[in-house]
């Protein structure tokens, strides 16, 4: 896309709500190096930005460093919603999913299927798998993870659970899950994985909240994504994007639609913005 082809921010541009794996980071989970002048010119303008994911807090504040000190970290897929270290808003389930999840992952264990859960609590993530491959998927997302011999022994307040498959997803473990949490909300976030949260946790739930903090209006606020987790993210945004590699649904429900995560579309529209402010 030619950059005058890109769409126009707004001139009162105050939020910037971007999801991260398929949309701000590389197709190889890495923060492409231009982005870090782009975040210090954003703060700079008084735009905060809110990295909005699946991934841990934990995990976020560690990828940003020193640049996330005035971001808003939407964590969890809006289950833990954390300002300058300190809540802003979160959501919880109750032990029983994790007891009921648990027990559906092991039995397909049993059964001869490729897969593993974490479940997320605001302290650490947990899991019980502890083979490399399943470990090196886990802590692409989870920085604090503690492998345990029985996941129930753990004691958190837990936010998500998440099941990672390494087939894919959505044929056969979505709808496993959704049986045993019929009270949670399940939502595949990529090809490979599955979350179930509390039913008011979404992307765009925790977007109203850090709005409402900040004293933002939905016309002030942009919001970036690619999988059927940001639906809700996109909703609440006047400014809604989706990359060129995002889900047909996604870019059927976005306002505008910009190159991919590998050539940059995000960061090509905040560029442009920063030009001309």
């Amino acid at each position: 896309m030619d950059p005058q082809q890109l769409p126009v921010l707004p001139d009162d541009l105050r939020l910037v709500a971007v999801d991260m794996d398929g949309t701000l980071l590389d197709p190889d989970h890495r923060v492409p190096e231009q982005t870090w002048a782009l975040l210090d010119g954003l703060a700079a303008r008084g735009v905060v930005v809110a990295p909005a994911s699946g991934r841990q807090y934990a995990t976020l504040a560690r990828l940003f460093g020193e640049h996330g000190e005035p971001m808003v970290f939407v964590a969890e897929n809006g289950a833990y919603v954390v300002r300058a270290g300190a809540e802003v808003a979160s959501t919880t389930i109750p032990r029983d999913a994790v007891v009921a999840t648990t027990r559906l992952v092991r039995d397909l264990v049993a059964g001869g299927r490729d897969v593993g859960l974490v479940a997320c609590g605001k302290a650490s993530a947990y899991v019980e798998r502890s083979d490399d491959p399943f470990l090196d998927e886990c802590r692409r997302y989870y920085a604090r993870l503690k492998v345990l011999d029985d996941l129930l022994a753990a004691d958190d307040e837990w936010l998500k659970l998440a099941v990672f498959d390494f087939g894919p997803v959505a044929e056969r473990t979505a709808p496993a899950l959704e049986e045993v949490l019929p009270d949670l909300a399940v939502v595949v976030s990529g090809e490979h994985w599955v979350d179930a949260m509390h039913p008011t946790t979404n992307k765009g739930a925790a977007l109203r909240r850090v709005q409402e903090v900040l004293g933002v209006t939905r016309a002030q606020t942009a919001a970036f994504g690619d999988y059927h987790n940001d639906l809700e993210l996109l909703a609440d945004a006047d400014w809604s994007f989706a990359v060129a590699n995002a889900h047909p649904d996604v870019r059927a429900a976005a306002r505008f639609v910009v190159p991919s995560n590998a050539d940059h579309g995000v960061q090509q529209v905040l560029a442009a913005w920063l030009a001309t402010h």
